[in-house]
């Protein structure tokens, strides 16, 4: 049951990706170029969403345990470290040169754009290379 309310929320995330059209790497670069052509879409995705989850998460949280699964999974770690600021210059950069993130990228894969599907190739390698070099050591 886990997996399939997993396979559906990713689906419902997908669909949610394509309408607000975040799958289109212009529309983020649109948002990013705030001196240009500004496109406050992304914003918007944004607020509904913060709209959307944050009061269910709240009252999630207050659970014993998620319907689905025997534990919630989620990090007490609050530390701020090198690791952690690498990572989100490397996202942040990577976002904002390309217009992509994870989920947008995957999601794009299904319009068989070449751009999308070298992202995610190199985004998998890049975790390959991460467990190969053990970061988390």
């Amino acid at each position: 049951m886990n997996k399939l309310v997993s396979l559906i929320s990713g689906i419902i995330f997908g669909i949610g990706l394509v309408i607000s059209e975040m799958i289109n790497p212009e529309k983020v670069l649109g948002f990013l170029d705030l001196f240009g052509n500004w496109d406050p879409s992304l914003a918007f995705v944004m607020i509904g969403a913060l709209i959307v989850s944050s009061p269910l998460f709240h009252i999630i949280k207050k659970k014993e345990k998620p319907i689905f699964a025997e534990n919630f999974n989620y990090s007490n770690n609050k530390s701020i470290n090198n690791k952690l600021i690498l990572g989100s210059a490397i996202f942040g950069a990577g976002w904002g040169l390309i217009g992509l993130c994870p989920g947008p990228a995957i999601s794009s894969i299904a319009l068989s754009d070449i751009h999308s599907i070298t992202f995610v190739f190199a985004m998998f390698v890049g975790f390959y290379l991460v467990k190969l070099i053990n970061f988390e050591n």
